[in-house]
Order: structure tokens, then sequence, then C-alpha cells
């Protein structure tokens, strides 16, 4: 069974987090809370210990996984000459959900970056990893606390529905703030480039750099990835996803009309909704989960992944959800359900 520790995030220092940080210089796992969602970790300069992450999360090879560190001092030990660039990102948006590709230094297990000369570092803001960090004096190899290719765990109820017995310690600090994973930003190019939109926005990062673009790729599980988070399926409930673009009258109705053609066809329907978007569908027999409201999309980056998480229990056999504008954190929250859907789209016309 997994140990379980309670750590006030007000007041992570505790005999359990202590334990905890021996643990990861033991070579053991360690799921533990950060701002963005729950991070499964092991030590970042151990090859088994890394190894042991991509067993216990079914994860493969080829998906490399972040390193967390506590400070700048960090970033030298596991970075090779990290550009100018990466100092200046860091004076603005560290500690915080800003992950940085840059090039790895032989310290760091090849298994960590799927075999590349790169690695994604990122000096989270969450207290409880920051304590877990000073307290284990090592980089924290950490991808998100769930079974490979579910929706990330952003409670530790999540990580124990998917990884209880799997690994040796929780700490359990609460929900999740953001609920969003870390942007990740390549910094290893002529042009920075973002391969994953999350927490940190494509708008903010052009305050600092104007000149950042998106690469953002749809990969077989096959193939190599240069960054985690881009595989086509990932963040996935155990039920089919349904992704609607379009205007929102015309997506409402078509949602309308296979919510109604599903339930007629035997299946059980759930509908991840946006605000009134409820009302459309509660006659219809659908089982509803509310994320928030569309003008609030902090609230719904949130709840994403516990919102997924909620139908799955519910035992749907179909989810539906209708696609937000993509401005600000809109887009981190269109990557993860794309990546939900498998990278399938029902473009709706008026």
């Amino acid at each position: 069974m997994t140990r379980i520790f309670t750590i006030d995030p007000a007041q992570p220092e505790s005999v359990g987090l202590r334990i905890a940080a021996d643990a990861l210089r033991r070579g053991e796992l360690v799921a533990f809370p950060t701002e963005t969602v729950y991070g499964l970790g092991a030590n970042a300069l151990d090859a088994a210990a890394v190894a042991r992450i991509f067993q216990a999360k079914g994860r493969p090879a080829n998906d490399p996984i972040i390193v967390h560190i506590q400070d700048l001092a960090q970033l030298y030990l596991v970075a090779e000459h990290p550009p100018m660039l990466a100092l200046r990102l860091a004076e603005h948006f560290w500690p915080g959900a800003l992950t940085l590709v840059v090039k790895r230094r032989p310290i760091i297990p090849a298994t960590v970056s799927a075999g590349l000369d790169t690695v994604a570092v990122r000096m989270p803001s969450g207290s409880v990893i920051r304590a877990l960090l000073k307290a284990a004096q090592i980089p924290i190899a950490a991808p998100s606390a769930n079974t490979f290719s579910r929706p990330s765990a952003t409670t530790a109820a999540h990580v124990l529905e998917d990884l209880d017995g799997k690994i040796e310690f929780l700490l359990d600090g609460g929900a999740a703030k953001m609920g969003l994973e870390s942007t990740v930003l390549d910094l290893t190019g002529e042009v920075p480039a973002i391969l994953r939109p999350g927490a940190v926005t494509l708008e903010a990062l052009r305050v600092v750099i104007p000149n950042v673009t998106q690469k953002q790729r749809m990969i077989d599980t096959e193939d190599a990835t240069p960054a985690p988070g881009m595989l086509i399926k990932h963040y996935s409930p155990r039920a089919r996803v349904l992704l609607y673009t379009g205007s929102a009258g015309a997506v409402l109705e078509r949602m309308q009309n296979d919510t109604q053609r599903y339930t007629h066809e035997g299946k059980r329907v759930g509908v991840l909704a946006i605000g009134d978007d409820v009302a459309h569908f509660a006659p219809l027999g659908a089982v509803t989960e509310v994320m928030g409201d569309e003008r609030d999309l902090e609230g719904v980056g949130a709840k994403l992944f516990s919102s997924l998480r909620a139908l799955d229990a519910q035992g749907v056999d179909v989810i539906l959800v209708r696609a937000l504008p993509r401005a600000g954190l809109g887009d981190a929250i269109y990557d993860r359900l794309l990546r939900a859907a498998e990278g399938q789209i029902i473009a709706v016309e008026d």
C-alpha cells in the first residue's frame, strides 16, 4: 500500500515531508502536489529511480519527463550552458508554471529525456514541492501522478485511483490550484517555441520574448517526442471524448442531436458543460459535469481534469464537450481536450 502523509500547504515542513525526502534520495517514488497538478517524483540523478516512474505509470520511454529544481544553482547542475534567455525568463516566471527545454548535462540520465540531448526544466512555485526540493537537496524528475494517457491528477484521490500500491509515498496537500500543467518552451532552436501550451500563456511570454512561436504537434506513441504532453492520445478518460468546434448555437444544437442519438443506441452520454449549457442537456437524460464559466478560464482549467474523471466515475460511454475560444488559457484547455479526443474534431457549420 502507498503510505500517505497529509501536508498543510501553509506549513509544509513536517515529519512526513522529511520521510518523503529521504525516500527520494533512496530511489523510491513520491507523489506530491505542485501548483499545477500532482507530480510523481524520483531522484532525477538516479537512472534506476527514473525507470521506476515509467514502470509505475505505464509511460512509454519516448515521452520525456520534466526535471524540477529548487534554485538557479540546480539549473546549472542539470543544463549544459543554459542560454541568457533562460535566465531572463527565469527572472520573470520562476518560480512558476513555465518549463524550459535546454541542453542536458550528462549528470541527468538520458532516460529522463527520451534519449535526447535536451532536458525540460522548471522551478515550481507550489509550497509543498518547494519544501520537498529543499529537504531532498536533489533535482526531482516528475511527470503527472497518473496512469499514462489518463487525465492528470489534481487531488490525492486521483493519484490513489491510478497508482495506489505502485508507489511508496503520497503527500496529500489538497487540490492543485491551477489544474493545468506548465507551459513547455523550447530554447534550443533559433526562435523560442512553445511545444505545449499551459498555465503561462502565449500573451504573457510575448511580453518578454515578442518573437516566440508555437510548435504544437500531435505525435504518435511510437515516435520520439521533444517534450512531455505532445502525444496524440493524452489526458484521456476511459470514455470516448467528442470535441465540437464552431459557433456556440450550432454546436449546442449538434450536441443535443448527438446526445439523443447515442442515448437511443443504448449509450450513457456525459456532457462536459460550461455554465448555462447544462440546461440544453439535462432534459435529454445526459450526465452533466460543469467545469466553470466561459468568462473564467482559470476556473475552467482548474476543474478540467477532475471533471473528466468525475464523468468516468459515473460510467458514461461517451463525453461531449464544446470547445472554448483559444485566447489566453483557452489555448491550453483546447490542447488538453484535443488530446483527450485523440486529435479528432467535429467541426460544426452554421
